[in-house]
């Protein structure tokens, strides 16, 4: 199983967890877009450091709730939307070390990301660029290398033992029973 929390390479010790998207109300809450599961885990990962416009900067969540389908937090000292309103399309980071151990063949999606990808019989096919949620099954999105058997952009199921046959994190590459030319 996969399990969804963006990564990104601008500090080794973080990782992506969602994205401030828009102001929610006149009070100073925001609309959050989680990349945890379930998502109002991205709650748990206080303080929020936050990189908006190539800056960093530190939050304290004072509130947050499940709203609709999505996710709202209010922000410390954040009291109306104006002041709320410059956080808006900030990316949320979390220490990586505070993500929770997973079971026995359970990665989370920045451990996924970058992998070589080879089918059983040594084909290169890509590397995995980021994944997809899709509600039945997580999608790995490939991108091509000088490697790869062509340049070709694919998207490969993410269903272990099935098509995903092997996740070797130390070899960095993925072994899946796929089809090149598919």
């Amino acid at each position: 199983m996969a399990i969804e929390a963006k990564p990104q390479n601008t500090d080794e010790n973080l990782v992506v967890l969602g994205k401030i998207t828009s102001l929610y109300g006149v009070r100073g809450w925001v609309k959050v877009f989680s990349h945890t599961e379930p998502m109002d885990n991205i709650l748990n990962y206080a303080p929020w450091k936050l990189k908006l416009n190539g800056r960093w900067q530190t939050v304290e969540v004072e509130q947050g709730k499940r709203h609709s389908k999505g996710l709202v937090a209010k922000l410390v000292g954040c009291d109306d939307r104006d002041s709320a309103s410059v956080f808006c399309g900030g990316e949320i980071y979390g220490d990586r070390n505070k993500l929770p151990a997973l079971e026995q063949g359970d990665y989370y999606w920045h451990q996924l990301e970058k992998l070589n990808v080879v089918t059983e019989s040594g084909v290169e096919l890509g590397q995995v660029d980021h994944l997809m949620a899709t509600g039945s099954n997580d999608v790995l999105v490939l991108k091509s290398t000088p490697q790869s058997v062509d340049e070709r952009e694919r998207m490969i199921p993410y269903l272990p033992d099935q098509v995903v046959k092997e996740v070797n994190l130390e070899q960095g590459t993925i072994r899946v029973d796929w089809d090149p030319e598919f």
